[in-house]
């Protein structure tokens, strides 16, 4: 055979038929397939033996404290209102601690993680507390926890986001007041920061090493400084340990491209960027740099996500496996966020400077946080955008007043696929508030242990797997389209096309993918045609496969089902659905107060309001569902 082009085709032809089957990322346009599947910017990473013995502050503090930043912190109690008041809280959270037993080794089903987490609380404030008061009584009291946790059998390796937190309550520790703590005590907690957090960390297969979630953050940030402690002794480990996280690291950093959104929602934004700011505050103080995770592309811009997902309410926009409010005590993670900025938008000083008292139980990383609230110097500030976007892997937008009064109006709409770490099939759903009240919610998210302990696999997330039963995580309890009353496609992928600013800003998303065979084309388009109103535009088009379109919203408004759409009603407002596209079709009200299943989560007053529309009513089988809803 002699002719090129033929066996060229044979070539190409065979290598299709005989490479291994993959499970296509369907419907991605060009642009979001190759941002998804790019190569991630790298970190610096000199980390070798040498490097460590020539780098590594000799002495301590060196883990997000530094001598010139203690002074700083002293000098700023007794100058700054703010910082003095959120020192008062972090001491008053040290106070409650003194008088709580010793932890001990408390499995919760799969996890330590409470454990752990209730330790890093408690070196954080007893530590700093301990800096900057002296009182022996915080020393003894961390003594004591330390020899306890250093005893445990081990830091439940198999849930390793429990090692990681353990790893770093007690590397701050040891840092923070090793100087004055038994010298026995600090030899024995630095044996299980190797025995029970690094060296299981080179044990076996850990994902979470490149993984692309909070997993990544929290135990590379673990395993970071855990290794600086340890360096003295070995820094062969420690060198290899750190090196490994400056190489993984970036595959979780990558996620907040290209705009600052954290695909995992806003509750996982607080949890895994914590644990990123707090490794740039450790490796800064440590070794005089982050190796760039500080100035990362897009890891800043996601101070503006934070903000922007926290509604006039007080709600979260709740996508994905979110709480549903956002704390009272002031966000210190945020406020990381405002000292390498100098914007002040990113410090909730009305929080800061409540009531110590009204603070409650303080983040767990707080000490490491007044350390940075006091470095904050305020510089010009960036108000938030009115209408926002953001791309990536979960892509969202936003359209809000610019103001923060209760009342204003706000709207979180979103894309994205139902695969993604804590994802749900919940593409070309949305929220709305308006006038203090939420009209459209998102059923958000339920502890997991509550449903682990019942044998339910939540985390199985194939086509057919049992998570997509939930009424949180299916497309049945989400405000967006559901197609011949089947689930979406759990890899179709809904894509952002189009996003307009401006005084009544559109954004529009391709939903296709997502119904697979049965519909040829959805685009929902959301818009605010003025200062009240909401519009959601669906333009489809059907094929053989199409028999039934369900526009579905979700609300725990009181429902009163009128000519042409429906009354809401709620804590003594109103707002109209206008059905204009189908006014004659009569809407359904679908109770869900009890949920369908046992097992689901329980949301007082909460219904589906549905507008079934017939595939054989689409002209040639196109169509469009225009509903809009507005204030009354």
């Amino acid at each position: 055979m002699k002719n090129p082009k033929l066996l060229l085709f044979i070539f190409l032809m065979a290598s299709v038929l005989t490479r291994p089957v993959q499970v296509p990322a369907i419907g991605l346009t060009n642009d979001a397939e190759a941002f998804i599947k790019r190569d991630p910017h790298k970190l610096e990473n000199p980390i070798t033996v040498n490097y460590i013995k020539r780098n590594l502050r000799k002495s301590s503090p060196k883990l997000a404290l530094t001598p010139a930043w203690e002074r700083n912190l002293k000098r700023k109690i007794k100058q700054e209102p703010m910082v003095a008041n959120y020192y008062e809280a972090v001491k008053a959270n040290a106070d409650d601690i003194l008088g709580e037993p010793v932890l001990t080794r408390n499995m919760v089903g799969r996890r330590l993680l409470g454990t752990s987490r209730d330790m890093l609380h408690r070196m954080n404030v007893l530590g700093i507390t301990y800096r900057i008061d002296g009182d022996k009584k915080y020393l003894d009291k961390i003594n004591e926890e330390l020899l306890a946790v250093s005893n445990f059998s081990d830091w439940n390796p198999s849930h390793f986001l429990d090692v990681a937190e353990m790893a770093t309550a007690v590397a701050l520790a040891i840092d923070w007041v090793g100087k004055d703590l038994p010298k026995s005590t600090v030899t024995l907690a630095k044996t299980a920061l190797v025995e029970k957090a690094i060296n299981p960390s080179w044990e076996g297969n850990h994902g979470w090493i490149n993984g692309t979630n909070n997993w990544n953050q929290v135990c590379n940030g673990g395993m970071i400084a855990a290794s600086i402690m340890i360096a003295d002794q070995d820094p062969e480990l420690a060198a290899k340990t750190i090196s490994r996280s400056l190489d993984g690291m970036p595959h979780a950093l990558e996620e907040y491209g290209p705009d600052g959104v954290y695909p995992e929602g806003s509750t996982y934004w607080g949890y895994g960027t914590a644990f990123s700011v707090l490794t740039s505050a450790m490796l800064e103080s440590a070794f005089g740099t982050d190796f760039g995770i500080a100035e990362y592309p897009a890891f800043k811009a996601s101070a503006d996500f934070r903000k922007l997902s926290i509604a006039p309410s007080g709600w979260y926009y709740n996508y994905a496996d979110c709480g549903d409010r956002h704390g009272t005590g002031g966000d210190i993670i945020l406020a990381w966020f405002g000292t390498k900025t100098g914007n002040p938008l990113y410090i909730e000083k009305e929080k800061l400077l409540q009531n110590p008292a009204a603070m409650g139980k303080l983040h767990r990383v707080a000490g490491a946080g007044l350390i940075w609230l006091a470095q904050f110097e305020a510089s010009d500030k960036e108000s938030l955008p009115t209408a926002w976007k953001g791309d990536g892997a979960n892509p969202i937008v936003i359209f809000r007043d610019d103001s923060d009064a209760p009342d204003s109006y706000y709207f979180g709409g979103k894309g994205g696929k139902a695969t993604i770490s804590h994802g749900n099939m919940d593409a070309g759903s949305f929220i709305w508030e308006l006038n203090g009240v939420r009209w459209v919610i998102d059923p958000g998210n339920q502890p997991y242990n509550e449903l682990e302990i019942t044998g339910f696999d939540l985390w199985g997330r194939c086509q057919d797997c049992e998570r997509w039963t939930l009424l949180t995580k299916n497309n049945y309890g989400h405000s967006t389209l559901t197609v011949n009353e089947e689930l979406h496609v759990n890899e179709g992928f809904a894509s952002l096309e189009d996003f307009t600013e401006g005084p009544q800003p559109e954004a529009l998303f391709d939903l296709t993918p997502v119904f697979g065979a049965n519909l040829d084309k959805a685009h929902r388009k959301f818009s605010r045609p003025d200062e009240y109103s909401l519009l959601i535009e669906d333009q489809l088009v059907a094929n053989e496969n199409t028999k039934m379109i369900t526009w579905q919203l979700m609300t725990q408004a009181d429902v009163e089902i009128v000519e042409g759409g429906a009354i809401l009603r709620q804590d003594g407002k109103s707002v109209k659905l206008e059905n204009l596209s189908h006014p004659d079709w009569m809407m359904s009200v679908i109770s869900l107060d009890p949920a369908p299943l046992e097992l689901d989560r329980q949301i007082e007053g909460l219904k589906r309001l549905e507008i079934r529309i017939p595939a054989w009513t689409l002209e040639n089988g196109e169509g469009t569902i225009e509903v809009r809803l507005t204030e009354m």
